[in-house]
């Protein structure tokens, strides 16, 4: 299969919604549960403002369809002096699940952290996503690590 990653353009939009919708519903927002519109219209909107440390690249097949895609966003960090690289969203078809595109996103992201001067790329996942796991422990260290979260307003 050629996949290629490259940025995501504005005229993604149609095909990005059904796998930042896909990506969402595995996570248990869909629904009822489902994100507001306007967080989905601001995220949209931070890739292509160039004052958001916000970015997303997507994998496409040689036919053009959109197969998978990555956010991720640069931050200030306390234990490091550059910029630190959290790869917030990843997300895949089913249909190319096993086929490498997940591992070329990774790897995508690593290289456009090294472009910038970044030296660590960090992610979580939930502890139910096996698939995703298995693909994280071969790119990447598990730290040991348990997240913790609350809404405060």
């Amino acid at each position: 299969m050629s996949i290629q990653i490259r940025p995501l353009q504005p005229t993604d939009r149609t095909a990005w919604q059904p796998l930042w919708d896909g990506y969402n519903a595995f996570y248990g927002r869909a629904g009822e549960t489902a994100l507001p519109d306007q967080i989905t219209e601001t995220t949209w909107a931070r890739f292509f403002d160039a004052a958001e440390p916000v970015h997303a690249l997507v994998a496409e097949d040689g036919a053009g369809q959109l197969l998978g895609l990555v956010h991720y966003l640069y931050h200030r960090s306390t234990t490091r002096i550059e910029l630190t690289c959290y790869l917030q969203d990843l997300f895949t078809t089913p249909e190319a699940r096993g086929k490498g595109v997940g591992r070329q996103l990774i790897e995508a992201v690593y290289a456009a952290a090294r472009d910038a001067g970044i030296k660590r790329v960090y992610w979580q996942t939930h502890t139910t996503n096996a698939a995703g796991r298995a693909l994280y422990d071969k790119v990447a260290h598990h730290v040991g690590f348990i997240v913790y979260a609350r809404d405060v307003a």
